[in-house]
């Protein structure tokens, strides 16, 4: 897609995911989208058949960055080079906290996974459901290769794991929302993974 579409793409993505927010899925339609965008309806229909296909897109942007955050190859290629555990650690916990920050950005993404958002049918739900898997499918690799390594203890379940560390930011985020605490401050989900990493580590601290 040429850059000027991709621009035009992200703005509809943010414009509605405000919307969601502020007013409920339920009660936010394409042609309000449009109208805060002063752009016809056929421009988003080039993008999206619905407004659910934007709820999607936002979370397949969610999953797709904490893939690149946590990519497997440059795990191994840092860890190739031998570093002193001090270096191991800050790595570790700058990629977890920075991939847990992601999901702590996107509250839409938070109130999907809590169903607090009105109008969610089985279809999303499902969609929610894909999502979770395969960031959780994300960071249990991740621990896999640390486990591996002997950075991990031997003993620690990837996918275990990285359920408990998921779901641990997503419900202090959820938290700190509903009683309009600042869960934007990253040094929440830092405290977050770092808090549960340095209980994990086997011989570094």
């Amino acid at each position: 897609m040429p850059p000027k579409g991709e621009k035009r793409k992200q703005q509809i993505i943010d414009t509605a995911k405000d919307m969601f927010i502020t007013r409920g899925f339920q009660s936010t339609h394409i042609g309000q989208v449009c109208e805060e965008l002063d752009i016809a309806r056929g421009t988003v229909y080039q993008y999206f058949s619905n407004k659910k296909e934007i709820l999607y897109a936002i979370l397949e942007t969610v999953a797709e960055t904490i893939e690149d955050i946590l990519d497997p190859d440059d795990l191994k290629e840092f860890l190739k080079m031998k570093p002193e555990n001090e270096t191991i650690v800050k790595f570790i916990d700058n990629r977890i906290s920075s991939c847990l920050a992601v999901i702590s950005d996107e509250p839409i993404v938070i109130r999907l996974i809590y169903r607090d958002i009105a109008g969610i049918d089985d279809e999303v739900s499902e969609k929610v459901s894909e999502f979770l898997e395969k960031v959780t499918q994300v960071i249990s690799k991740e621990i896999d290769v640390l486990r591996i390594n002997h950075i991990f203890k031997s003993e620690i379940e990837p996918d275990i794991a990285a359920s408990m560390l998921l779901g641990g930011v997503m419900m202090i985020v959820y938290q700190y929302s509903n009683k309009n605490k600042n869960y934007l401050d990253q040094t929440v989900t830092k405290a977050m993974s770092v808090l549960y990493l340095h209980g994990v580590y086997e011989t570094v601290s």
